[in-house]
C-alpha cells in the first residue's frame, strides 16, 4: 500500500473509475459484482475518510455490436446508445452506485481526446500503416471486423467466441487468428481480402510495461505474474482501426470509412469524463489527474486491455499518469456458467430491484465477493439465508432492539452512563477499534472481509445486549442502552459505504446528520445524553421462501 497500514493518511485526491458498460443492453448482476459495487463502496469509504474523490464512468458506445443491434431495431446508432445510456444511469442510481459523472464514449470530449492520442502517438512513430488480409463476407458484401465474426478461441478452444478476444480465457487476439470463423450476420464462412490498417507499436513498449508491472506492488500479484508471462511470450503490434461507419473517425484527411477500434478510445473515456467533470467545477483536470491516486475497477475478462493497451498508450503519450491500482475481480456464475449479456445468460439488475431492496443485493455481493479473480456463484437460497440470518437476525436485530428499548423505556431519549462494569468496558473498546479494523480492510479493497468484521461486531453487540438483559436489570439499563446507542451509531458509519439507503434511513430515525459523521469519529462515543430518537421502524425484512421459489421458476436458468 502507498500508506502505512493503521496510520492515518493526510486527505488526498482519489480518482476512481469503473469499466464502461457496453451500451447494447441492460445492466445485469454480473456487472455489479465485479466492478460497480466494489468501486462504489470504495468511493463512499474514501469520502467518509475526508479524501477528495472523483468517481466517474460512461457508456461504451462505439463498435460493431452497437451497429448490428441498431440496424436490427431500425435505429440510428446515436439514438440506440442514448436510450441505453439513460437506462443504465437509472439502474445504477437505483442500486446506489453514485457516480460523480456518467458520460459517453461517443461524446465530443472523448472523440477529441481519442483523436489527440492517435495524432500524438502517430507523430511519435508509435502508430504506422500496414496492409493486412481481413475477413470479408461475400454474401453480405462487407469486411468483418471483431464481432461480425464468431469462431473458436486459438488459445483455449472455447467455441462461439468473438474475433477480438475470448470471454473464457481473457486473451485478446486478431480477427485472423480465430479458428473456424463464421460471419455473425449470415453464418457463412468468410474469405480473406486485403485492406490497409493502422497499428500501434505495442511491442516497442514491452520492456516499459514489464518494468511497470514488476515495480507496482499495488497490482494483484497473480495478475502481474500472468500478464508478465504474456509480455515475455512477445507482444504483437495492435491493429487499432476498423472498417465500419460507427466509431471515432481517424484524424487523417485521406482516411474515409475507417474508425478507431473501440478499445483504443473507450478507456480514454476514464480521462475525458474526469476532465470534463473537473472542468465544470473550475478545476484543472490534467493537474488533478496527475496528482491523484488512480483506481480502475474491472472484471477479469478485460485484464489484457487494461494491463497492456491502457498503460502502453499512456506511456507512449507521456501526458497522463498510469493507475496505481487496477482492482480486478472474477465473474458471476449462474449454474456454473458466466453471466453474459451478449449470450442472454443473466439476471437483470432491474428485474432484481423490482422485487428486493438494492441494499440486499449490496449486502449479499459484499459478503461473497473476494478481492481476487475467483468466480462467484449466485445462489438464490444462499442469498435468502444471508439476508435472513445475518442482515436481519444480527445487524437489524441489534439496531431495532436498541432503538425500540430507548423509545419505550426512556421516552426516546438516550440515557446517561452509570458506573462501568468490565463487560461495558470490553464493548467500548470494541467500538473504538472496529473502525480501524474495517478501515484497513476497505483500504486494501477487501470489502468481503470488512463486511465479515462488521457482522462479527454486530454479533458481539447482540450478545452484550442479551447478557445485560436491560428489561430485567433496570438499574444497569441506563449504561447498557447508552453504550448500545453509540454502537448503533458506529454501525451506521461502518455500513454507510455498503448499505447507503438503509443507513440513511437509520440516521434519520436516530436524528443524526450524515454530514456530521466521518470514518475518523466512528469509534467515538459521541451520542449525547438526552439525544432524542424517533419511533423506530424495521430496517430489514425477511426474504420469504415463496419469493425465492418464484424467482427460480421465472428465471428457469437457476440461481442454485
Amino acid at each position: 500500500m502507498s500508506e502505512e497500514v493503521g496510520k492515518e493518511a493526510e486527505p488526498r485526491r482519489v480518482i476512481i473509475t469503473s469499466a464502461l458498460p457496453y451500451a447494447n443492453g441492460e445492466i445485469h448482476l454480473g456487472h455489479v459484482v465485479s466492478t460497480y459495487l466494489p468501486a462504489d463502496i470504495f468511493a463512499r469509504f474514501n469520502r467518509l475518510k475526508g479524501h477528495e474523490v472523483v468517481f466517474t464512468c460512461a457508456t461504451d458506445d462505439f463498435g460493431t455490436p452497437i451497429l448490428l443491434r441498431a440496424e436490427k431495431e431500425g435505429k440510428r446508432p446515436e439514438e440506440y446508445v442514448e436510450y441505453w445510456h439513460q437506462r443504465d444511469l437509472k439502474d445504477f442510481s437505483d442500486t446506489g452506485i453514485a457516480f460523480d459523472f456518467f458520460h459517453k464514449t461517443s461524446s465530443k470530449e472523448n472523440i477529441e481526446l481519442a483523436q489527440h492520442f492517435f495524432t500524438l502517438l502517430h507523430d511519435k512513430g508509435l502508430i504506422y500503416e500496414n496492409g493486412i488480409t481481413q475477413m470479408y463476407c461475400e454474401n453480405d458484401k462487407k469486411f468483418l471486423p471483431d464481432r461480425y465474426v464468431v469462431g473458436t478461441c486459438p488459445y483455449c478452444d472455447a467455441m462461439n467466441q468473438y474475433s477480438d478476444g475470448c470471454e473464457n480465457c481473457g486473451r485478446a487476439f486478431t480477427h485472423t487468428e480465430i479458428l473456424e470463423p463464421r460471419c455473425a450476420i449470415c453464418g457463412r464462412s468468410p474469405i480473406m481480402k486485403s485492406s490497409l490498417h493502422y497499428f500501434f507499436k505495442l511491442s516497442a513498449l514491452s520492456s516499459r510495461l514489464l518494468d511497470w508491472l514488476n515495480n507496482n506492488e499495488n497490482l494483484q500479484s497473480e495478475i502481474r505474474n500472468y500478464v508478465g508471462r504474456w509480455i515475455d511470450d512477445g507482444l504483437k503490434d495492435w491493429d487499432i482501426t476498423r472498417e465500419i461507419s460507427w466509431g471515432v473517425p481517424i484524424p487523417l484527411g485521406d482516411e474515409k470509412g475507417k474508425v478507431l477500434y473501440g478499445w483504443f478510445d473507450n478507456h480514454l473515456c476514464y480521462i475525458s469524463s474526469t476532465l470534463l467533470y473537473l472542468k465544470n467545477r473550475g478545476i484543472d483536470g490534467k493537474a488533478f489527474w496527475n496528482s491523484s491516486q488512480i483506481y480502475h475497477f474491472i472484471g477479469k475478462d478485460i485484464v489484457y486491455h487494461h494491463f497492456l493497451f491502457l498503460p502502453a498508450m499512456r506511456m507512449g503519450s507521456g501526458e497522463y499518469k498510469l493507475p496505481e491500482f487496477i482492482p480486478t475481480r472474477g465473474h458471476l456464475m449462474l449454474k456454473g456458467e458466466k453471466f453474459s449479456k451478449s449470450r442472454g445468460r443473466y439476471i437483470g439488475l432491474r428485474e432484481f430491484l423490482e422485487v428486493f431492496p438494492a441494499d440486499y443485493l449490496r449486502y449479499y455481493f459484499s459478503r461473497i465477493t473476494s478481492y481476487d479473480q475467483s468466480d462467484v456463484n449466485f445462489d438464490w437460497d444462499d442469498f435468502a439465508a444471508k439476508i435472513n440470518n445475518e442482515l436481519v437476525a444480527s445487524i437489524g436485530n441489534f439496531i431495532h432492539r436498541t432503538l425500540s428499548f430507548i423509545n419505550t423505556r426512556f421516552e426516546g431519549k438516550v440515557p446517561e452512563q452509570g458506573e462501568l462494569a468490565d463487560e461495558d468496558l470490553v464493548l467500548i473498546q470494541k467500538i473504538k477499534k472496529i473502525p480501524i479494523q474495517v478501515g484497513e480492510l476497505l483500504q486494501r479493497n477487501e470489502m468481503d472481509r470488512g463486511m465479515r468484521a462488521i457482522l462479527e461486531f454486530s454479533g458481539i453487540c447482540n450478545q452484550y445486549f442479551q447478557h445485560k438483559s436491560p428489561w430485567v436489570n433496570t438499574k444497569e439499563s441506563f449504561t447498557t442502552l447508552n453504550i448500545c446507542a453509540n454502537a448503533v451509531r458506529t454501525l451506521a458509519i461502518l455500513l454507510m459505504p455498503y448499505l447507503p439507503f438503509s443507513m440513511t434511513n437509520l440516521l434519520s430515525q436516530f436524528n443524526l446528520s450524515t454530514s456530521s459523521l466521518s470514518w475518523e469519529n466512528a469509534g467515538l462515543l459521541e451520542v449525547p445524553v438526552g439525544h432524542e430518537i424517533q419511533a423506530p421502524t424495521v430496517l430489514f425484512r425477511k426474504v420469504e421462501k415463496s419469493e425465492i421459489d418464484t424467482r427460480k421458476s421465472l428465471l428457469g436458468k437457476g440461481g442454485k
